[in-house]
């Protein structure tokens, strides 16, 4: 739970600067993403950076560190989400000047969050903000056990990764961001 606070306190000094900043800065569709998940800063997200980053993510939310999401942690990640929007962060802001987030509709999407993909949203990244942390996890539970162990939340970075990399080249960068082309 210290790691929570921590990271809280942290998101809400960040999302000061963010707001300072967006007032007289562009703002461009992927820079956030770009500064936490490009771990070696080359500009480009790798495979597997984005599973280190996500075994980073389990970590700080599997307080206990027995390896697996109990009903308390998934708990805490909902607050956690709730901080974020209440700090002004999370999908759907911090988007360029005009720019929307994407329709909600119905189909055959995985997520139920605003995104610009078929279903409602973009499946695991339209997701977050509208689904409890319980259901969310759902779709990572490969085994169906009704636990989320850290190998399975890991795992289920490839099919995101694959989904977010729009050009299909094996990275993300600035150019998977933004309206689908």
């Amino acid at each position: 739970m210290k790691r929570l606070i921590t990271l809280t306190a942290i998101l809400a000094l960040s999302a000061g600067l963010v707001q300072a900043q967006s007032t007289t800065q562009t703002v461009t569709p992927g820079d956030n993403f770009m500064a936490q998940w490009d771990v070696d800063g080359d500009g480009k997200v790798t495979l597997a950076e984005a599973r280190e980053h996500r075994g980073d993510i389990f970590a700080m939310f599997d307080s206990d560190d027995n390896g697996s999401f109990s009903a308390d942690e998934l708990k805490g990640i909902d607050e956690h989400k709730l901080m974020e929007l209440e700090a002004g962060m999370g999908p759907g802001h911090n988007l360029p000047e005009g720019m929307q987030p994407g329709p909600k509709g119905k189909g055959p999407g995985m997520g139920k969050g605003q995104g610009q993909g078929q279903g409602m949203g973009q499946g695991m990244a339209g997701q977050g903000l509208n689904v409890s942390a319980e259901d969310g996890m759902k779709m990572f539970d490969t085994n169906r056990d009704g636990t989320v162990t850290r190998a399975e939340f890991v795992d289920g970075t490839d099919a995101w990764f694959k989904m977010r990399d729009m050009n299909g080249d094996g990275v993300l960068t600035l150019d998977d961001f933004g309206p689908r082309r």
